[in-house]
């Protein structure tokens, strides 16, 4: 099963908006078939690898990440293939999330008299597919946070200057996170001080679609997130006929209304139903200071990466801008999923200290 979410793990990022799943045939003792689920459309990692098995399947157990599908879509379902490949026995890291096909795979292959062992690895096939799991069952995209801090909270000094806060290990595993995820989020504060490119730096690297947030649309068309190649989304709120929109959709911009806040803010919850709409199942949000507050006060989180520098500004701003609460009781909670040293940065992997369920049921 390890071989199995090793392959699935190679696609990250680019299966959406299906999930990454792997699996492996294994017949006396001997790997001798592997495959992943590439690109939505193509085939499933269970077709994959049981084609690569070939008649070595017949009598052979099989070890997949995700249960077998049974349904339709754009490819054939899994769970019958599997049954006429022959395979005796079938290991299953875990059921599958949506509501709607969950179990119908695993009773497919036990009507058919197979094996079914389920929950083998199921922790790590769960973490992985994360953000579809959400999607799935909510309509709305998987956001994880990414924030890049002093010791004392700052992202920028006194002067507004903000390159670089972290070390090259830690911006490198930045791009390799736009990487593995449909968009990355900032707001239009950054681009005006910045002007980054919001791309994926690295090698084989899949560039994110591009989000920025600008309620009243004060952008220049000459931004680099114009210039780049792909998606660009400019989320914006109602208003009066500016001429600002025209520039931006003559660079490219696909423009974006959202519902308004009663401080004219875009609306995060509504900007999440329009962009999981669009088929978008992960966001990265890289900032500014207005971003994050907006995305903590809606409780908008499922997931934050604090890059800790080992750096004092003593001035400036920092990486949150509105009050949260009036007593330490009511501040926004998180818990402590890992910790680790990137260079000679640190980083903290927290999660929300609230269940995914109440926010979807709430949402």
């Amino acid at each position: 099963m390890r071989l199995a979410l090793e392959h699935a793990r190679r696609a990250l990022g680019r299966t959406s908006p299906n999930p990454p799943v792997g699996a492996v045939v294994v017949r006396d003792g001997k790997v001798v078939g592997v495959g992943h689920h590439a690109r939505a459309g193509q085939p499933h990692a269970e077709a994959v690898a049981l084609e690569a098995a070939g008649e070595m399947a017949r009598g052979a157990e099989l070890y997949v990440t995700l249960e077998p599908c049974d349904h339709e879509g754009r490819t054939p379902p899994c769970a019958p293939a599997v049954v006429a490949a022959g395979i005796r026995r079938v290991f299953v890291a875990t059921i599958d999330p949506n509501p709607k096909v969950s179990g119908r795979g695993i009773r497919r292959l036990r009507d058919a008299g197979l094996e079914v062992e389920v929950g083998l690895l199921e922790a790590e096939a769960k973490e992985l597919i994360e953000p579809w799991s959400k999607f799935i069952r909510t309509g709305r995209p998987y956001v994880i946070a990414k924030v890049a801090a002093t010791l004392d909270g700052r992202i920028a000094t006194h002067v507004g200057a903000s390159r670089w806060i972290t070390g090259e290990a830690a911006r490198q595993e930045v791009h390799a996170l736009r990487s593995i995820h449909d968009a990355v989020l900032v707001g239009a504060g950054t681009v005006r001080a910045d002007d980054p490119a919001l791309t994926a730096r690295i090698p084989e690297g899949r560039d994110p679609v591009r989000i920025v947030l600008s309620s009243r649309l004060d952008l220049s068309p000459a931004a680099r997130v114009f210039r780049e190649p792909g998606r660009t989304i400019v989320a914006c709120v109602p208003q009066e006929e500016s001429g600002r929109a025209a520039p931006l959709a003559e660079a490219g911009a696909e423009i974006l209304v959202c519902r308004a806040t009663p401080e004219g803010r875009i609306d995060v919850d509504d900007l999440l139903a329009r962009l999981g709409a669009k088929g978008i199942v992960s966001v990265l949000v890289e900032g500014g200071a207005e971003v994050f507050s907006a995305f903590l006060a809606a409780q908008a989180i499922d997931r934050l990466l604090l890059y800790v520098a080992p750096k004092v500004f003593g001035a400036g701003p920092g990486w949150l801008c509105r009050p949260l609460a009036d007593a330490p009781a009511q501040a926004p909670g998180f818990t402590l999923r890992d910790v680790r040293r990137v260079g000679e940065d640190l980083c903290l992997d927290l999660v929300p200290a609230r269940s995914d369920a109440g926010r979807a049921e709430s949402g």
